[in-house]
């Protein structure tokens, strides 16, 4: 679980960032509900959990260390690289940041922004009640996502449960913390997506195609079109 600690702190670093992008920031520290919905049975495209982790065995660490998955945890999680890819395996904690609807709004999420670090092909940000969309952490010295081939809008395979779903690079978070995806994308896996209270503690997996892009980045359907064929690569490639 993440813990939004300092909210002074959180404000001055968007502030901070605000020229650019406004960053996700950590998750609260709410115990985690189990799944709403468990064993949903995802599965986008056509290639398996099975098969897509069947490859992700082993890490080359492509960090320069280990992230945290919550604020109070030890820093444990590398990032990973494979042919055409980069991965980790972690926790989700919900982000519910961008525009403002009936599911993510200053109400329902604590530390809600209405802003997102990339945005829709009209200038918007991102709608995460309806877009699966992953959190990068952002870049500092133990990692950076721009320089491994990672971008907004970059097409992301998310395992859990042995099921898949697609989604895209939307948000940059913490730069010390990893394991983050949109309201969409945790209630698709049958995941509790209360901003709040809601996650999975562990047994996500996290697969970031490398000079990919959604287009535009708010189509869901093409970053399910385009992580079909990416993972078919990824299998044949590794």
């Amino acid at each position: 679980m993440r813990r939004r600690t300092l909210a002074l702190a959180t404000a001055s670093g968007a502030a901070l960032l605000a020229a650019a992008a406004l960053p996700a920031t950590a998750q609260p520290g709410a115990p985690r509900a189990t799944p709403a919905v468990p064993g949903a049975g995802l599965q986008e495209g056509s290639v398996s959990a099975a098969d897509l982790l069947a490859k992700l065995k082993g890490c080359s660490q492509l960090s320069n260390g280990k992230y945290r998955t919550d604020e109070e945890t030890s820093a444990t999680v590398p990032v990973c690289g494979k042919n055409g890819a980069v991965f980790w395996k972690a926790d989700m904690d919900v982000d519910c940041d961008g525009q403002t609807t009936s599911k993510c709004n200053a109400d329902t999420d604590p530390w809600y922004q209405d802003d997102t670090a990339f945005r829709q092909s009209n200038g918007k940000p991102l709608n995460a009640e309806k877009l699966p969309y992953v959190v990068v952490p952002s870049s500092s010295g133990i990692w950076n996502y721009a320089s491994a081939g990672i971008k907004g809008g970059g097409v992301v395979a998310v395992i859990y449960n042995n099921q898949v779903e697609y989604a895209v690079v939307g948000d940059t978070g913490p730069d010390k913390i990893i394991g983050e995806a949109s309201y969409a994308a945790a209630k698709n896996l049958g995941i509790n997506p209360d901003p709040e209270n809601g996650g999975a503690d562990s047994g996500v997996t996290y697969v970031l195609f490398k000079n990919s892009k959604a287009s535009p980045i708010e189509s869901h359907a093409d970053a399910v079109s385009r992580g079909d064929a990416l993972a078919k690569k990824f299998l044949q490639d590794n």
